[in-house]
C-alpha cells in the first residue's frame, strides 16, 4: 500500500485541469505531485510498525521492492499485448 496509494495521488494530481494549463505549470506540477509520492510513500512507512504490532521488516521492505517493479514488467508487456491484438 506505501506504493499503490502513493502512486494514485501523483496519478489523481497529474490528470487535473490545473496540471495541463501550459508546458510549464505541466512541469511544476509533476515535480509536485513526485514530492508529494514521495512524502505519502515515507509516511506510511514511518506509521507501519505503529499500525502493525508484529511487523517483519524484511518481508515490509521485500514485499515494496517487488509492488515498485511491477511497473517495469507491466511496461515490458505492454508492446506484446498491442501486437497480440493485431493478430
Amino acid at each position: 500500500m506505501a506504493v499503490v496509494i502513493p502512486a494514485m495521488l501523483f496519478a489523481r494530481g497529474l490528470m487535473s485541469q490545473f496540471s495541463s494549463i501550459n508546458a510549464m505549470t505541466a512541469g511544476f506540477g509533476f515535480f509536485v505531485w513526485e514530492a508529494v509520492k514521495i512524502g505519502v510513500s515515507v509516511a506510511m512507512l514511518f506509521a507501519a510498525p505503529k499500525l502493525i504490532a508484529e511487523l517483519n521488516w524484511l518481508a515490509m521492505l521485500i514485499g515494496l521492492v517487488v509492488t515498485m517493479k511491477v511497473y517495469w514488467v507491466a511496461l515490458l508487456m505492454r508492446p506484446k499485448l498491442k501486437q497480440m491484438n493485431k493478430s
